[in-house]
């Protein structure tokens, strides 16, 4: 038996590849995991120890308020008027953080107050119970506004996944509502791409989160945030995509096909009766998505479907002054839905 072990090869060496050459690999994977497990553990430790400086170093830019057993961060500005309040809505994995930007032009519009927030796990809010569905969602968002005193109705702004939570905010409370603006919002009809998609995104968040809890984001935060993102998200990588949030992400992917058949069901002509509406699409996509698109503002006697000219799916990072420019629009267009 021993014979034939020394007269096999090792690949492209002609080296025979006997026992000792095993007993070497074997030393040379144990170092590497070693390794691994000591820089590991360091970055664990060095996390660890620099979040205990976060409240100083990362300080929450709006205020944390209960919603019933967890609190949930919600950053306001602006002076309340007669006019609606805007609340934004973040995609999945992603923060108030997000809408800086656009947040702080809007705040140049006088009488405009705008709010955006961090669902439940994301930066400065905390983890909340349950199955993470857009249903969930749409609730604690609602619990937050209310607890908070926001002035209704509301303009809702949601990208992404976070056109979820808004349509089903706007489907069960409507007379809080008084228009929305969709930012390449996702399909509520692709369930088969959301259960094909759901593995990988939790397979990729639990990647961020080990990262994250080893210091990877703290120390190279460029490896999370994409490149045209506002400087905050930047600036406070370590919270924004700390290892709680990939977690919160993460559970929202794995309730994703759930989230769409709940929004499915809301879909019917006319359901948001004659609200300023506008859905915003990125640019370069296949037809049959920007006729989606247009199909969905028609759900609106008063739709209006925008095709950007930036391709990022971030369309309020690839074109901020689009995504400013609609939202005033829909704001002052929204006189009529007010509550009397």
């Amino acid at each position: 038996m021993e014979e034939d072990l020394e007269r096999t090869e090792v690949p492209g060496t002609g080296r025979p590849a006997g026992p000792r050459w095993r007993r070497a690999l074997l030393r040379v994977i144990a170092g590497l995991v070693a390794a691994f497990a000591v820089l590991s553990g360091t970055g664990w430790t060095y996390e660890t120890l620099s979040r205990r400086d976060d409240g100083r170093q990362h300080p929450a830019p709006g205020r944390l308020v209960d919603v019933g057993g967890h609190r949930l961060h919600l950053n306001c500005t602006g002076v309340a008027g007669d006019a609606p309040t805007v609340v934004f809505e973040a995609g999945l994995g992603e923060s108030s953080t997000t809408w800086a930007t656009v947040q702080g032009r809007l705040a140049d519009t006088a009488g405009v107050r705008a709010c955006s927030y961090d669902r439940a796990g994301y930066a400065w809010s905390e983890p909340g119970p349950g199955r993470r569905d857009a249903g969930r969602l749409a609730e604690e968002l609602h619990t937050l506004l209310d607890r908070a005193g926001e002035r209704v109705p509301f303009i809702l702004v949601g990208h992404s996944v976070g056109g979820f939570v808004v349509r089903l905010f706007a489907d069960r409370w409507p007379a809080e509502t008084a228009g929305m603006v969709l930012v390449d919002v996702t399909d509520e009809r692709a369930v088969g791409a959301l259960k094909a998609s759901s593995p990988v995104i939790r397979t990729q968040m639990t990647a961020f989160r080990f990262a994250a809890r080893i210091g990877v984001v703290r120390l190279f935060p460029g490896l999370a945030v994409p490149a045209a993102a506002p400087s905050p998200v930047r600036e406070h990588a370590a919270v924004v995509y700390r290892s709680t949030s990939m977690a919160a992400a993460a559970d929202e992917a794995e309730a994703s096909v759930d989230s769409a058949r709940m929004v499915a069901s809301t879909v019917r002509p006319q359901a948001w009766r004659d609200w300023p509406v506008v859905v915003i699409s990125a640019a370069g996509q296949p037809r049959e998505v920007l006729e989606r698109h247009a199909r969905l503002a028609a759900l609106s006697s008063a739709g209006q479907h925008v095709v950007a000219a930036t391709e990022d799916h971030y369309v309020h990072y690839g074109q901020p002054e689009l995504v400013v420019d609609v939202v005033r629009r829909t704001v002052e267009a929204s006189g009529s839905n007010r509550p009397r």
